[in-house]
């Protein structure tokens, strides 16, 4: 089944790619979820459009992903959230709330999409979450959760 991304999907395409990909899983899983559309004639003139916004969005190119790598890499991310007495929170920290607190603390506009929690932050403390700048380049960012 031939399809167009409407957004990124680890280990398959970036939004506006065309890719080749079983059925049942293009038709289960990519079409109902909204992460792709079924290739045809008339949807190939949306690829320009597609690509021109992931371009606006997107990091130039590796040498300015590197430096925005940099500059979060010295960056001091602090998060005040609601927390119980033992330290643990009232729901959890969302990749939202990072970008917010990010571009509070002076860093760049970072779109949420690219930011990677691997377990669920859920108390109080120092986490390690990792921003995709680049396809070879991802930064690796600590976040400060405090009781506030």
């Amino acid at each position: 089944m031939k399809l167009i991304l409407t957004t990124e999907v680890s280990g398959l395409g970036a939004p506006g790619d065309v890719v080749e990909v079983k059925d049942g899983y293009g038709r289960n899983y990519l079409v109902p979820r909204g992460f792709a559309i079924r290739w045809t004639r008339g949807a190939e003139s949306q690829i320009a459009s597609i690509k021109k916004a992931r371009a606006a969005r997107e990091i130039r190119d590796l040498g300015s992903a590197q430096e925005v790598a940099g500059r979060l890499g010295g960056l001091k991310v602090r998060l005040a959230t609601r927390a119980g007495e033992a330290g643990r929170l009232f729901g959890s920290i969302t990749t939202g709330d990072i970008a917010e607190a990010v571009k509070s603390a002076g860093g760049p506009q970072l779109d949420r999409r690219r930011i990677v929690i691997d377990n669920a932050i859920k108390s109080v403390g120092t986490h390690r979450v990792s921003v995709r700048l680049h396809p070879e380049v991802v930064a690796n960012l600590d976040v400060e959760v405090v009781a506030g």
